[in-house]
């Protein structure tokens, strides 16, 4: 079955930290790049994170330094470590295949608020 499962979202303050974890079919993760992706109220879906199958990362500029992405190649599993939350990291969170997308999983909402 082909499928993404995320996990570990919330409500935190700014400042705080959050870990993702997306647990993905191996159709989808095995040997192909992974990505966690926001969707912002009222905004597009963006990529804010990807790793390759070796381990090389890459971020968009408003996350870079707060957050980090591994992957985990036994477990089928990419997490999402969010440090330094910010009231604009607030969003649904997803993760896929960027170069292929496979069908969306039900995201994890992550709320950052005092």
């Amino acid at each position: 079955q082909v499928q993404l499962v995320e996990s570990g979202g919330g409500l935190v303050q700014p400042g705080g930290s959050l870990r993702l974890s997306c647990v993905a079919s191996a159709t989808i993760f095995r040997g192909n790049v992974m990505g966690w992706y926001r969707q912002a109220p009222g905004k597009q879906r963006e990529l804010v994170a990807h790793v390759t199958t070796g381990g090389n990362t890459n971020y968009v500029d408003a996350v870079k330094g707060r957050f980090t992405i591994v992957r985990d190649n036994a477990k089928n599993t990419v997490y999402l470590q969010m440090d330094s939350l910010k009231p604009e990291d607030t969003g649904v969170y997803y993760c896929n295949r960027p170069l292929r997308l496979a069908i969306w999983g039900r995201g994890t909402q992550v709320t950052v608020s005092s």
